[in-house]
């Protein structure tokens, strides 16, 4: 019998490695690899943007930025970081997603263009954004 259950462990490199493996197998490279940029003051964490790049792009998961830190630029910091490092990897776009009470209007600053949007009919404020930026 399999049992499933929620653990809160990273489990990157099982998934970096059935990915490839999956990939190969089908005459793709996959090329997995998650990545963080971590913004400090003083080592203090600030601000923290997570993602991965595969199939030869860049998905941007989660931006954070503590409350008194916010509009001082450092989301676009953190942004730029990761486009440098897409064009270092000669990626060919970026994507993320994002929720109407989030930041569409910030991504869109960035140069992202809006792909899809995701009507939610009961709660407007989770209207779901899909970006991507081309390199």
């Amino acid at each position: 019998m399999i049992d499933i259950q929620q653990e809160n462990e990273c489990y990157d490199d099982l998934i970096n490695k059935g990915f490839n493996s999956y990939a190969r197998k089908n005459g793709v490279e996959c090329d997995y690899k998650s990545f963080s940029f971590v913004a400090r003051e003083n080592d203090k964490i600030v601000g923290i943007l997570t993602g991965y790049s595969y199939y030869g792009e860049m998905h941007i998961d989660n931006v954070f930025i503590l409350d008194n830190y916010r509009n001082k630029g450092i989301g676009s910091k953190l942004i730029q970081k990761v486009e440098e490092r897409s064009r270092n990897e000669h990626l060919q776009n970026i994507n993320l997603c994002t929720y109407e009470f989030q930041a569409p209007e910030f991504y869109k600053k960035c140069g992202f263009k809006i792909e899809m949007i995701r009507k939610n009919k009961t709660n407007p404020k989770l209207t779901k954004y899909f970006f991507i930026k081309y390199l």
